[in-house]
């Protein structure tokens, strides 16, 4: 009865916290409309901190209904100055107040790449939109088949969204496992691991080819729930006792300087291989990490 109680509670404050920032940052993303670009800028600062107070008053209903907690190492050296691009592995929508519990005001606000077409979503596409998380356009190998003047259109169309991230340092988040993780998935993908779904280098390829030369590193973090991957009512009710959260740090320089990945990604199938073979190496070590925390944890 008790978690029932505490569930109920905490989705009423995460609802009605919801809906008090919902209003301004319509507002704001009304006024951002207006096509100045100094303005549009500026616009974006007060957007930027609306998030991050609904965040942070997130985080207070927490600790007040949830209790659980966070056993977080590796946020050493982070701050809000620099840009970074987050990577993590995927298990349940509770990643993303994890994510979003662990990082807010150590590292700039997160930013979800979205699907182009998601900017006509009601009130929320155009909350995104102002709060400059960056839509993107995929066209698939059969319609740049029978459409090749469009070939490397959606990378020009993704970096000019990115523009705005010049002058201002943001955080660029992708599960790069596709979807989140279930055992019938793992099997179905030829179970190359043990607790993860292999790792997909398009998405991040895609960010790094429009903005390696503006990301300061790579982020990458490791979620695990030792007792069992949670539903979101099981952490809003405080049936969620402990969260471990890994976090380790890559030089995005080093990508390019070592040759792990370079512009020519999508052109060039040995540099497709290279970046792959790297990225399959750190989702071997993640394995590895989840395993040693499962068996820590009995």
């Amino acid at each position: 009865m008790l978690h029932f109680i505490n569930g109920c509670l905490s989705a009423l404050g995460y609802f009605i916290n919801t809906v008090f920032w919902v209003i301004p940052i319509i507002i704001l993303s009304l006024l951002k409309v207006i096509p100045i670009k100094p303005w549009q800028k500026f616009i974006s600062f007060p957007l930027d901190g609306c998030a991050t107070t609904w965040i942070s008053i997130n985080n207070i209903n927490q600790n007040i209904f949830s209790r659980t907690r966070f056993n977080t190492k590796g946020l050493e050296g982070l701050t809000t100055k620099e840009w970074y691009l987050v990577i993590s592995n995927h298990q349940s929508w509770v990643d993303i107040l994890v994510l979003q519990r662990v990082f807010n005001r150590k590292i700039p606000f997160l930013k979800f790449f979205l699907k182009k077409e998601l900017i006509w979503v009601p009130f929320i596409g155009i909350a995104w939109w102002a709060l400059d998380f960056p839509f993107m356009r995929r066209y698939s190998k059969a319609f740049l088949t029978k459409n090749p003047h469009l070939k490397g259109k959606d990378l020009e169309t993704t970096k000019k969204a990115c523009e705005k991230f010049q002058h201002k340092p943001v955080s660029v988040m992708n599960f790069i496992e596709g979807t989140r993780f279930t055992e019938q998935k793992r099997q179905q993908s030829g179970e190359i691991y043990s607790k993860l779904l292999p790792p997909k280098a398009g998405g991040i390829a895609f960010v790094l080819s429009a903005m390696g030369e503006r990301l300061t590193r790579l982020v990458d973090v490791t979620i695990h729930y030792p007792e069992g991957t949670p539903s979101y009512w099981d952490f809003v009710s405080g049936k969620v006792s402990n969260i471990d959260v890994s976090i380790k740090t890559v030089l995005i320089d080093d990508l390019f300087t070592k040759g792990i990945f370079s512009a020519s990604f999508f052109d060039d199938p040995e540099q497709k291989k290279i970046f792959q073979e790297w990225l399959n190496q750190m989702w071997q070590n993640k394995n590895a990490e989840l395993e040693s925390m499962e068996h820590s944890n009995k």
